[in-house]
């Protein structure tokens, strides 16, 4: 069995699929732009313009409850960076960052706001997934993260929307049923 960071460790250090150089500049504009889970404000603005106006607003949310949700799991969870600095695919970020590497909260954001869109509408998510997809792995091809922070930080993600979604079950549920129950009170209020 692995111990504490082996397996993270073996991942990067075995993987042909995480080359060492420079990342494609596509890869490293995108996460840039999905840092703070700023990404996701024209994305849910082009979906809104595409008439996905719904699927926006829950998908919006839910990256922006599952972004404070990280920073706490943060705060609790203090492990170090990939020792990845010196190499030319960390060097692409203009940022160094130094928090804790456990969740990636680019990962989080991008599940949380790709599984609400898959959740409400299924062909907006066909265009969502790839993208939010594509930030988790500009974490890892950029050596800023463990495997296991990008997974948890996707786990979390999506944790986070089927939490939303749960919820604005239950309280269309409740407005639903406190509309039958005062359709029918008067009936059973005047034969008492």
């Amino acid at each position: 069995m692995f111990g504490d960071n082996e397996l993270d460790e073996e991942s990067l250090r075995d993987s042909d699929a995480l080359p060492s150089e420079r990342p494609n500049p596509i890869i490293i504009a995108v996460s840039v732009m999905a840092r703070g889970g700023a990404l996701w404000v024209p994305v849910a603005g082009l979906m809104t313009l595409a008439g996905k106006g719904r699927a926006a607003k829950k998908a919006l949310t839910a990256a922006a409850v599952a972004l404070p949700i990280g920073h706490l799991v943060s705060l609790v969870v203090h492990r170090r960076r990939p020792p990845s600095a010196h190499l030319p695919a960390r060097r692409a970020l203009p940022e160094d960052p130094d928090s804790s590497s456990f969740p990636s909260k680019h990962a989080m954001t991008a599940a949380a706001f790709g599984t609400a869109t898959a959740l409400e509408d299924k062909e907006a998510a066909v265009l969502v997934t790839p993208l939010a997809l594509l930030v988790a792995y500009s974490r890892l091809r950029t050596r800023v993260h463990w495997p296991t922070d990008v997974l948890g930080g996707l786990l979390i993600g999506a944790v986070v929307a089927l939490a939303q979604a749960g919820i604005g079950r239950s309280a269309r549920a409740r407005a639903t049923a406190w509309r039958l129950a005062a359709m029918v009170r008067p009936v059973f209020s005047d034969h008492s």
